[in-house]
């Protein structure tokens, strides 16, 4: 697909099935990537092994003595994580601009500001809480160019800041998803569980039936986790996003 150097992603979460972690940091050495991002619980063997490749790693941490652990055990930078974020928030509800500050505080390497970002104007509130950068995923969904059926990018234009909903709470898994019947089934399988199984709501959060949902364009087919909804106003080309951030940054700082 292209021949500019890349990054890939790791996450390590709780899992019915879980993965062989190691194997994956294997193959990501083998292909030769030089960046990782890395995510959920301790990494620390992860970045072991991938550091005996010269690796990049990027840490994502939802609160900072998670990324002061990270930082002990060698990332090169981190993505600090809002509770405005999509996916999983982490379960200690700190939103950015307290989050923000703290880092800028606290740590001694660089960060980038993740959740709930969308234009110009979000990037120059993180630049002044100090954060080198944004990360935006949502957004990007909501371009031409994005890969994902049209009726989910309209989906997430048309929704409203409340359409989202936290799942998986009693698990100590918490999740940002969009609000849909899916959602709205597993809330009510988390409110009345009896057992706390989770096998009792792994059906609703499948992740196969959420991939789904941006293929076959049924927003209410599985679970998905657009955040920053209703922020984003329009579906648009790639490149004019980012000028758009870059102007409106630039001249409203």
């Amino acid at each position: 697909m292209t021949s500019n150097p890349f990054g890939v992603n790791l996450t390590l979460l709780p899992a019915l099935v879980p993965p062989d972690y190691g194997a994956y940091a294997q193959v990501i050495i083998d292909e030769g990537i030089k960046i990782v991002e890395t995510a959920g619980n301790s990494p620390g063997p992860v970045i072991k092994k991938l550091k005996t490749a010269d690796c990049i790693i990027l840490h994502k941490c939802t609160t900072i003595r998670h990324a002061q652990s990270a930082v002990k055990l060698g990332v090169d930078f981190l993505s600090i994580d809002g509770f405005e974020c999509a996916g999983h928030v982490g379960e200690s509800d700190i939103t950015n601009f307290v989050l923000l500050s703290r880092a800028r505080q606290s740590l001694k390497v660089p960060f980038i500001a993740s959740g709930g970002f969308a234009d110009g104007q979000g990037l120059a509130a993180a630049l002044s809480l100090g954060a080198e950068g944004i990360n935006m995923g949502t957004r990007f969904m909501c371009t031409v160019e994005a890969p994902i059926h049209h009726n989910i990018k309209q989906a997430i234009v048309d929704a409203q800041e409340t359409d989202t909903a936290l799942v998986l709470r009693r698990w100590k898994n918490t999740s940002r998803l969009f609000r849909n019947k899916v959602t709205e089934g597993a809330l009510e399988v988390e409110r009345t569980s009896t057992t706390g199984k989770f096998e009792e709501i792994a059906p609703f959060v499948s992740g196969k039936r959420g991939r789904q949902v941006f293929l076959n364009g049924d927003k209410d087919f599985g679970v998905s986790t657009p955040t920053h909804i209703r922020c984003i106003m329009k579906v648009l080309y790639s490149f004019i996003l980012g000028m758009d951030c870059w102007t409106s940054h630039r001249f409203n700082p």
